[in-house]
């Protein structure tokens, strides 16, 4: 987003949201909020707070932090002035697998992959408003639920999201009693036996770069719900060699693997397009606005009676029988393209786009693709 002029940084976003994994230290949550909200220059206050865990350890969250007159949580708030940050039962959420079960532990594999698909879809769901900030910290839980959280930011994060890791000086990290450095001296004692204060421990919040992978994602995972291995082997499939395949009969394409349909009419002109270029490699000239082309209207009216038989392409036949309009031919690329990048993602659709090209003061269309890489066929 902009302001005046200028990119907005994460802190200026009206609302900011902390999103961490713990298991069965929720201490994590506080050192990292006061690593964010009172050591970090500017600092990132954030309005909400969500916190991804198991049973004991939403259990030991609910008890330890979040206590009204004792819970660090609060004392934190009291302590450094930080007011109006929602964070209630409501946002610990607990990891469940694929049968609605609760889970009290991630030890085996079916366990990592509901906590995978878990934590994918959390990540997915609070970065979907354009006008919200999320900073994600991987510091707490299992070694696996901080993998996934990062990697799960890589793929739906935007330009104003951030990653960070804390961390806490010598003799404080682990501790029990240990929440975060207070503004005043307060004792705590060591497992053997020595004393600390509380005031002098240091907080350090180390931000970690990441690669942003959301417009490889395609409109339609970003808006329901995903999965964690899905979701990267549809990334994966933008390196493999383009496969389409094209079925009219049942109104289909297969990208790489990747099924979907578009309206009749644009998945007719998808096909005409790709015979008539792939094999000669040619490009198609796009027709003068009020002069059409009847070769092009003749042979792309088979295709669309393919799809919607005879008596469906009635209407399109008469708004053609004057050839095809540039009007029409440049609507039909731009409603094509746009379907593309919504179903496979900015990346993937890549290899499958049409595209312009100019020579003469004449615009050409044509895909890049080979024609072994295209079949006409049944899905």
């Amino acid at each position: 987003m902009f302001r005046l002029g200028k990119i907005m940084q994460p802190h200026e976003y009206k609302k900011r949201i902390l999103i961490a994994v713990s298991g069965l230290s929720p201490q994590i949550l506080t050192e990292t909020l006061y690593g964010l909200a009172v050591k970090s220059q500017p600092a990132f206050i954030p309005t909400e707070i969500h916190l991804i865990t198991t049973i004991e350890g939403a259990h030991r969250a609910n008890l330890s932090l979040l206590h009204e007159e004792k819970g660090p949580f609060h004392v934190l708030c009291r302590d450094y002035q930080l007011s109006d940050i929602n964070f209630t039962e409501q946002h610990i959420h607990i990891i469940c697998d694929q049968e609605g079960n609760e889970l009290d532990d991630i030890r085996n594999p079916a366990q990592n992959e509901a906590a995978a698909d878990f934590i994918t879809n959390i990540i997915n769901q609070l970065t979907r408003d354009e006008d919200t900030a999320v900073h994600v910290s991987i510091a707490g839980g299992r070694k696996t639920m901080g993998y996934y959280i990062g990697y799960a930011l890589s793929l739906f994060g935007r330009t104003q999201d951030r990653l960070s890791h804390v961390l806490v000086s010598d003799g404080y990290e682990g501790l029990p009693e240990f929440y975060y450095p207070t503004p005043k001296s307060n004792v705590i004692n060591t497992r053997d036996n020595r004393p600390l204060d509380t005031s002098k421990a240091q907080i350090t919040l180390a931000e970690i770069p990441f690669i942003r992978m959301r417009q490889d994602i395609p409109e339609k995972l970003l808006k329901g719900k995903v999965g964690f291995l899905d979701t990267i082997n549809l990334a994966r499939k933008a390196e493999l060699i383009p496969e389409l395949i094209i079925d009219l009969e049942n109104k289909k394409i297969s990208a790489n693997g990747e099924v979907f349909t578009m309206p009749a009419i644009a998945i007719a002109f998808y096909s005409w397009l790709l015979k008539q270029t792939i094999h000669s490699q040619d490009a198609l000239e796009k027709p003068l606005e009020f002069e059409g082309n009847s070769q092009y209207a003749e042979d792309f009216i088979i295709d669309y009676r393919t799809v919607v038989g005879e008596m469906g392409a009635e209407t399109t036949e008469n708004a053609l029988i004057k050839g095809m309009e540039g009007a029409f031919f440049a609507e039909k690329i731009t409603r094509i393209n746009k379907q593309l990048k919504e179903n496979l993602g900015e990346r993937l659709a890549k290899a499958y786009l049409i595209k312009s090209s100019r020579h003469d003061g004449a615009m050409f269309y044509a895909t890049d693709l080979l024609a072994e890489q295209v079949t006409f066929s049944t899905i």
